[in-house]
């Protein structure tokens, strides 16, 4: 019977072309991984872009929009100060000076606030209703307060479907799916 001989040390210890092998299989696999990670990445930032030129294209219309509206006093840029009384420039017939109303707080999507947060904005534009000459502007200006969660992501569809805020029939019609 022939007996086996101990195993050579040199067959038994990985030649140096095996490690290099080895290490550039470990460097494709993550040539691979960077590849893949970047073409989503480049894929997100694709998204973004068409999503940021459809605001944008939005945007536009409202502003030709509301450059077509009637001329009117320019709502001021800054909210009015709460509590500060306004003054009609011509007194009107049974009415007295009112206080300015509360600007509403910015809305998350919360359905259990939701039918305040509403509500909040129609006291607002009832009692400033000089400011808001047009149903699209109402619209714009409630959306203007959907700045969080769910309520942002509702905003954000508003903007990118054809005709944005024109996409509304009216006031009523937004009122109605909000």
């Amino acid at each position: 019977m022939s007996q086996l001989a101990p195993p050579d040390p040199l067959f038994d210890t990985p030649a140096p072309q095996d490690n290099a092998w080895s290490c550039l299989l470990q460097l494709e696999a993550q040539v691979q991984l960077t590849q893949t990670s970047l073409s989503l990445h480049t894929s997100k930032l694709s998204t973004l872009c068409q999503t940021t030129k459809t605001i944008s294209n939005s945007l536009w219309a409202l502003l030709k929009c509301l450059s077509t509206a009637p001329a009117a006093s320019p709502p001021s840029p800054m909210p009015a100060p709460r509590f500060s009384v306004t003054r009609p420039a011509s007194p009107v017939q049974g009415r007295a000076n009112i206080p300015c109303p509360v600007l509403p707080d910015a809305y998350n999507g919360d359905r259990a606030s939701g039918e305040r947060f509403l509500q909040s904005c129609v006291t607002y534009i009832q009692l400033c209703g000089n400011n808001f000459l047009s149903d699209k502007l109402k619209i714009a200006w409630v959306l203007s307060y959907m700045k969080s969660e769910w309520a942002a992501t509702y905003a954000m569809r508003v903007f990118q479907r054809p005709g944005g805020i024109t996409g509304f029939a009216d006031w009523a019609a937004f009122k109605q799916e909000f």
